[in-house]
């Protein structure tokens, strides 16, 4: 089963479960279409899923950057060494917020929304998972 977008219900388990006012890591696994899948009637140009996660991330990473957040790795996934036999991804990204608050006022910008289209039509499958910084 592939997740993409968060539900409410999670959101609302992240806002409760993480702790507050300290900074956060939130690990992305990615896994891109071979071709973007846009709604029907998009106005958006067909291309690769890796093209349409590029159009994303102009806007992502300005945002992270804006609520004080960085990237702090960005790698190629190779080979997992535990895992399901058919579960596989294309990148691994490590993205530093400075508290749960930073990261869920980005989630909430009408920019940063917008382009999560591009998100959404780049994936195949992903997982977002919050951890606690050092």
């Amino acid at each position: 089963m592939s997740t993409l977008n968060p539900s409410r219900e999670q959101l609302a388990e992240f806002a409760q479960n993480m702790p507050a006012d300290q900074p956060i890591l939130m690990l992305n696994l990615l896994r891109y279409q071979e071709q973007a899948r846009y709604p029907e009637g998009s106005e958006h140009d067909a291309c690769s899923g890796r093209k349409a996660y590029s159009r994303y991330s102009r806007t992502a990473l300005a945002k992270v950057q804006g609520v004080g957040g960085r990237v702090e790795v960005l790698a190629q996934a190779r080979v997992a060494l535990i895992a399901p036999p058919d579960e596989h991804w294309d990148e691994v990204l490590l993205v530093r917020y400075p508290s749960r608050e930073a990261f869920l006022s980005m989630l909430a910008d009408s920019e940063y929304q917008a382009a999560t289209v591009h998100r959404t039509a780049a994936l195949a499958d992903s997982r977002l998972i919050g951890c606690i910084a050092p």
